[in-house]
């Protein structure tokens, strides 16, 4: 029996929405990794791109579970003494929701080049709006 390398030219991406309303972020971040990765295909291979493109609405209004929404910070450096900042979930739910799931689901793939071309591929929304009717994306129920 012959075990079969996939390749990047006979891969055919599809197009996934999912809606991220009252979902809890780590366990919606696991599936989201695995379907860029490509782990729900049969015809997965480490070594290669075999994953799909992830559209995901709604990140506003994302579940976090306990009192992660005032206590769990992101911190960020500058490079310079006493250049440390840091916000809250709650800011960045303001601000700029998909960054807290393209951040959980970016610690959540690997880390190297093949895991930077697979971030590419997950497009993040605020709202329930987005501009990739074209590709007919199908609806996944997580």
């Amino acid at each position: 029996m012959k075990s079969t390398l996939a390749k990047k030219e006979t891969t055919q991406p599809k197009w996934y929405i999912v809606d991220a309303t009252d979902q809890v972020l780590g366990r919606l971040s696991v599936k989201i990794a695995n379907i860029l990765r490509g782990r729900h295909r049969p015809i997965y291979t480490p070594h290669v791109d075999t994953g799909d493109f992830v559209i995901v609405i709604n990140a506003e209004k994302i579940r976090l579970t306990g009192k992660k929404d005032i206590q769990k910070e992101y911190m960020f450096f500058s490079g310079y003494v006493g250049g440390e900042s840091y916000r809250t979930v709650a800011e960045y739910r303001e601000k700029n929701p998909a960054f807290i799931i393209e951040h959980a689901v970016k610690g959540m793939l690997p880390k190297n080049r093949l895991a930077r071309q697979m971030l590419k591929k997950l497009k993040v929304y605020g709202g329930s709006e987005h501009p990739h009717e074209a590709q007919e994306p199908e609806t996944l129920s997580l």
